[in-house]
């Protein structure tokens, strides 16, 4: 049971806190005693829906571990393509949210009410920077490029508001899409590839903690005579 909850911690997906971002508000921690002389107060029932709520996420998450075969072999495309399909799959049955869509909250969340374009790169920047994305094609300095040029023609500030600023704006972002060969609707395709490579670090720390727990287990006295099996044949069910 402990090596199948570093599973779902592995998976990244945060019930609690992506129940308490959606939220968006702070709410004081009660107990739960029954107390039949008082009526439970507001906070207290918004909190009690959170917790069956994160609950529900997490028994739908651990059914579905508890059925699909995960082989923990990084370095084995097949397991990697089928460890994120099983992912995929909880996430779509837990109401979760994928790598990419927490991405786009977290943009939609951190941006809201920022006027001016230069900021909002900035800000996708800092985002970027925070998540431990890497920019090996160079697009962001593209993107700064690309404001300069429109705020040079013209000759203020670009703010967001500005539909033909920003038209303008767009209209060098698809010539930087084109020129790093990345057409609208390839996207998606990015987007798989992007769970597929937060999959194969996922399978690379759930790896790690094998290793680890069957050198503790080595270490113990009544496993002596016991052979350890290659991590690269365990399934995660086994763990369960």
């Amino acid at each position: 049971m402990a090596f199948s909850s570093r599973l779902l911690s592995k998976s990244r997906q945060l019930y609690g806190s992506q129940v308490f971002s959606q939220q968006q508000c702070a709410i004081p921690v009660r107990s739960f005693a029954k107390e039949a002389s008082r009526p439970a107060l507001k906070g207290d029932e918004m909190l009690k829906n959170i917790f069956l709520e994160v609950k529900k996420k997490f028994e739908t998450a651990m059914g579905i571990l508890r059925k699909e075969k995960i082989t923990i072999d990084p370095d084995d495309p097949a397991a990697v393509a089928q460890y994120a399909k099983v992912m995929k799959t909880v996430r779509e049955k837990a109401g979760l949210f994928s790598e990419s869509e927490r991405i786009k909250y977290t943009i939609e969340t951190r941006t809201e009410g920022i006027l001016d374009a230069r900021t909002y790169l900035l800000t996708l920047k800092e985002i970027r920077i925070k998540r431990g994305l890497t920019d090996d094609l160079g697009a962001e300095a593209m993107m700064f490029d690309a404001l300069e040029k429109v705020e040079n023609e013209i000759k203020k500030p670009l703010m967001r508001n500005d539909k033909k600023g920003m038209s303008l704006l767009m209209a060098e972002f698809d010539k930087i899409n084109q020129k790093l060969g990345i057409p609208k609707e390839d996207l998606p395709k990015y987007e798989e590839q992007l769970e597929n490579k937060i999959a194969k670090a996922q399978l690379e720390e759930l790896k790690k903690d094998a290793l680890e727990a069957m050198e503790t287990q080595k270490k113990r006295e009544e496993f002596n005579d016991e052979q350890m099996v290659d991590v690269k044949s365990l399934d995660v069910r086994n763990f369960m």
